[in-house]
């Protein structure tokens, strides 16, 4: 597998930490993806370092819903958020991470700029906690049937809230990939871009998710990702992979082959 390709944990989403480790292990990756629940659990962080015993894998990234619930002008509403991501940036920081994403909560009835104060100011300890750290910070993109719990759902919207928190960005092909001025909005995040995350669409899926292995689809992979590499990025392409056509193969089965195509990508676009 490609030193660059990252297999996150919701691709064996349910699975044991332990078993997921080994999975990724089976397949050859050197790079993995944990979800934050899995470690913020009692006694996750040390199922995590068991399974992780020896230096063969790293762990890329960490994903993080940072509140479960509506952005608020109260603070008291989202200090346990704030405690729960301080926790999570020690947890990450003792297992050798690299970054954590998130999720920034929904918007209820506040409008964007409004919502997006608000989050400025619940992580804004937690920025100079995840500095000192060693520990990279980041917001991905994600739809709008996400609104709940998230309010960044295009990725200029997603690289002008990184901008004002002062974090990171995390590219989510998936739900950028059809969007205008690709190639501009890519320079503009390449100084903050922590992560950028593989899968593919096929024409006419209508669930959500509705992942497809890259390769399987309509997203222009090859254009996309040489675009990306053209503006400078040099971090991982993390393979997140779930939904119908994942759960009908067998994750196993799907991961592996995402596996080669992402590898056989890389490896043509001299990544």
């Amino acid at each position: 597998m490609h030193e660059r390709v990252s297999i996150h944990q919701m691709c064996f989403a349910g699975a044991a930490l332990s078993d997921f480790v080994q999975q990724c292990r089976t397949l050859g990756a050197r790079r993995i993806g944990f979800i934050s629940p899995a470690l913020l659990a009692p006694g996750g962080l040390a199922a995590a370092r068991a399974a992780l015993t020896g230096d063969d894998i790293a762990v890329e990234t960490v994903a993080h819903v940072f509140r479960a619930g509506h952005l608020s002008r109260d603070g008291n509403e989202w200090r346990e958020s704030r405690d729960s991501l301080a926790r999570l940036i020690d947890i990450a920081a003792g297992l050798g991470a690299r970054s954590i994403y998130m999720l920034t909560g929904g918007h209820g009835g506040l409008a964007w700029e409004e919502a997006a104060d608000c989050f400025c100011e619940a992580i804004a300890p937690c920025v100079e906690r995840a500095k000192a750290a060693g520990i990279e910070l980041a917001i991905e993109n994600a739809s709008a049937l996400y609104a709940e719990i998230h309010i960044a759902h295009s990725l200029a919207d997603t690289i002008t809230l990184a901008e004002m928190a002062v974090v990171g960005v995390c590219i989510e092909l998936f739900f950028c990939w059809a969007e205008a001025g690709l190639p501009a909005l890519f320079a503009r995040a390449m100084p903050r871009c922590q992560l950028v995350q593989l899968s593919d669409y096929v024409y006419g899926d209508r669930s959500l998710p509705a992942r497809a292995v890259p390769g399987d689809g309509a997203i222009p992979l090859e254009r996309i990702v040489g675009c990306l590499l053209d503006a400078g990025y040099a971090g991982a392409f993390d393979l997140e992979l779930l939904g119908p056509r994942i759960e009908a193969e067998g994750a196993p089965a799907a991961v592996a082959r995402a596996a080669v195509h992402a590898s056989g990508l890389l490896n043509h676009l001299k990544a």
